[in-house]
């Protein structure tokens, strides 16, 4: 019997946080015989193929030969942002059962995306489900070491400037090593209505009034809904003023929300403006632009070295979580 030539010029295309299509070219005789298809996955890790850690999880998709490109969704449970190897073989099934097969391919590699907005909406209703009913602020702050105000002050001119949101939280959140904001709390005591005294970030808070970020000008996005094994929920919110490359690149990637009427974060206008925030889950707001610190005051506060394990730097989000998890990688 003729040997099967090994499929050429693998090509990966249509990639998602969770699926993607494959295809490649064959002569014209292998393509009239070939009957089914085998394509095999693993994950790359520090540079080197990692095969899948779990034996129920196989690494090899036999599928019935389809027209190219094919789709591949739901056999392996692919993580967002990951490099992926692929390689594909051909094969003809026998009469016995049996597969006349190819070489195998090439191996080509490929990185997964980002969540979708489907996928964020998915996750958006999730932590709406969590939020708990609405409490009034008057403040925004942010909480950090003096050393971090001292250099603030020195060598960015008396301004807080945008860094780059870490890996924290889900793995497929868009603005994850993407985007460049100013980290700022709003949550309160349930009884006093006032910030806590104690922070796991510095005992040094900076706050100003929730009026100056959060007014008509600013458009407020949803980015994250996550948990670190504990019984905390995070909220992950991106304010940026309207039409700022913060704003444009949170268009079409986050779900927009609307300032009066969401679950999270809201501004009612009117001669007094009222402003709350949602009461069970902690909200993280990143503001895209600098903050100039003149625009509010410094305040000593105390506790911190106790709340360490409260620190959402880096976090890893808990994959076993069902309130906080959607049916994709985390």
């Amino acid at each position: 019997m003729e040997v099967l030539s090994a499929p050429l010029n693998i090509q990966i295309i249509e990639v998602t946080c969770d699926s993607f299509r494959v295809t490649w070219e064959m002569t014209p005789q292998d393509k009239a015989r070939v009957t089914h298809y085998f394509i095999d996955l693993s994950r790359k890790e520090g540079g080197e193929q990692k095969h899948f850690k779990h034996r129920d999880v196989p690494t090899k998709l036999v599928a019935k030969a389809v027209p190219l490109p094919m789709t591949v969704r739901g056999h392996w449970f692919l993580s967002p942002r990951t490099e992926y190897c692929v390689s594909v073989q051909t094969a003809i099934r026998q009469p016995d059962g049996d597969y006349q097969v190819s070489d195998w391919s090439q191996v080509v590699e490929f990185c997964t995306g980002d969540y979708s907005m489907d996928l964020l909406q998915q996750l958006l209703d999730k932590a709406q489900g969590a939020a708990g009913r609405m409490l009034p602020f008057f403040v925004f702050y942010r909480d950090q070491h003096h050393e971090y105000f001292h250099y603030a002050r020195t060598e960015w001119k008396g301004a807080m400037l945008p860094s780059l949101k870490d890996n924290s939280g889900s793995h497929g959140s868009p603005i994850n090593g993407k985007l460049c904001g100013v980290f700022l709390s709003c949550n309160t005591e349930f009884d006093t209505g006032l910030p806590p005294n104690d922070s796991p970030y510095g005992p040094l808070r900076f706050q100003l009034s929730a009026g100056h970020l959060l007014n008509p000008d600013t458009r407020l996005y949803f980015a994250d809904f996550y948990c670190m094994y504990t019984a905390y929920h995070y909220v992950v919110l991106v304010l940026a003023p309207a039409g700022s490359e913060g704003d444009r690149f949170c268009s079409g990637r986050l779900p927009l929300l609307d300032l009066a009427a969401n679950h999270f974060l809201t501004y009612v206008p009117g001669e007094e403006p009222k402003f709350c925030h949602a009461s069970d889950v902690i909200l993280e707001i990143l503001y895209t632009e600098p903050l100039a610190l003149d625009l509010g005051t410094m305040a000593q506060i105390s506790g911190h070295h106790q709340l360490t394990s409260l620190s959402t730097a880096n976090a890893k989000k808990d994959p076993s979580c069902k309130v906080c998890n959607i049916s994709v990688g985390r």
